[in-house]
């Protein structure tokens, strides 16, 4: 009965577009101490939630987070591949002066925040209906204070890549995850057990600012997806230079992994690509107020960075990416209400007077 129930759930898990469904235990996690050293080195930078002394604990049982539970679920869903090389704009045939910023592919659809709750909702009421009896359970799409990669490692979805990214060696790394904790009795699937990178190294010496540090996890406070959605503050004038066009998220440490040849091209019709919202125009974003902000990025992942933070994004893009025709937007910029989108507007402008003046 054990086995059915599992096949039946790993088979509707999948009918719902799950690409993978393992199954594991609610054990301690085995990379705990690896994170819990990262968190003592600082390496979190102002991402202080994750040191609540309550979330420890939780990741450091996953019974604390339902109690009596047996088995944890263990999900990824496929978003869009986007191109491979770092090269994006150019192969989009976005200008190489200004013209268009990039943003991670994760975010060119609909919110994973809002989209896989009512799949995972459905798939639990599957189970229940299967067991023939209501389950306690509990739901996560990166949404609680679980180490999820490590769990979906014991689910056998996959290794822990040196870009710190689940790679399955079918599907590589372009998905999203998410977990069930169930009060029932399932089989665990075997752990992942091989690490597939080998002696390849191209995601470290292709990202920009060096974050991807030995030991699989990256110093976030250089991290160009750290910088341009966590970061509630300044970016840091000595990294701007190196995040290039990227207004929202990065994926080159993804783009150039081998394994993501082997990634579904299309993904989940939820995230497929938004209009103007793969390569937005920055100039145009740099016009947008509050009330366009929120309408254009209704349901977006990248409404998350909030206008102040995204049009901060966008200002460094156009500093290293534009030219003089970009200025008097930027100048406009300089009338922002926004004391944070004027700074960094103020300097774009000196990047690229200083760019234009060298290269006279």
């Amino acid at each position: 009965m054990s086995d059915n129930l599992k096949q039946a759930i790993q088979n509707e898990a999948r009918r719902l577009g799950f690409i993978l469904a393992g199954i594991t235990t609610p054990d301690p996690p085995p990379h705990l101490s690896v994170f819990e050293d990262w968190l003592a080195q600082g390496r979190h930078a102002s991402m202080d939630y994750l040191t609540d002394d309550r979330a420890r604990l939780r990741r450091a049982d996953p019974r604390l987070v339902l109690p009596n539970c047996k088995s944890i679920l263990v999900l990824a869903i496929p978003y869009k591949t986007p191109l491979r090389l770092p090269s994006f704009s150019a192969q989009m045939g976005g200008e190489k002066d200004g013209g268009n910023g990039r943003v991670a592919a994760y975010a060119w659809g609909d919110d994973y925040h809002l989209v896989l709750p009512k799949r995972l909702q459905t798939l639990v009421k599957f189970i229940e209906d299967q067991a023939g009896h209501p389950v306690a359970n509990r739901w996560y799409t990166d949404t609680g204070p679980i180490l999820e990669r490590d769990l979906a490692q014991r689910a056998g979805l996959g290794w822990i890549g040196k870009n710190t990214c689940l790679i399955n060696p079918r599907l590589g790394s372009y998905f999203l995850l998410a977990e069930i904790f169930l009060d029932l009795e399932l089989e665990p699937d075997p752990s992942f057990a091989t690490d597939q990178c080998g002696t390849c190294t191209r995601c470290i010496e292709a990202c920009p600012t060096d974050c991807i540090l030995g030991n699989r996890t990256i110093d976030a406070g250089r991290c160009i997806s750290y910088l341009t959605i966590e970061l509630k503050d300044d970016i840091p004038p000595q990294l701007r230079p190196l995040m290039d066009d990227w207004v929202f998220g990065c994926d080159i440490c993804q783009m150039v992994c081998p394994w993501n040849r082997f990634a579904a091209p299309d993904g989940d019709p939820a995230f497929s690509p938004r209009e103007n919202l793969q390569q937005p125009n920055l100039i145009q974003e740099l016009k947008l107020m509050s009330e366009d902000f929120n309408r254009k990025f209704k349901n977006s992942p990248v409404k998350r960075a909030k206008r102040r933070d995204y049009l901060r994004n966008v200002a460094v893009a156009l500093g290293n990416k534009g030219s003089s025709k970009d200025i008097p937007a930027l100048k406009e910029a300089l009338q922002d209400p926004e004391p944070m989108i004027r700074k960094h507007a103020a300097w774009a402008i000196k990047q690229i007077e200083e760019r234009e003046k060298s290269s006279q």
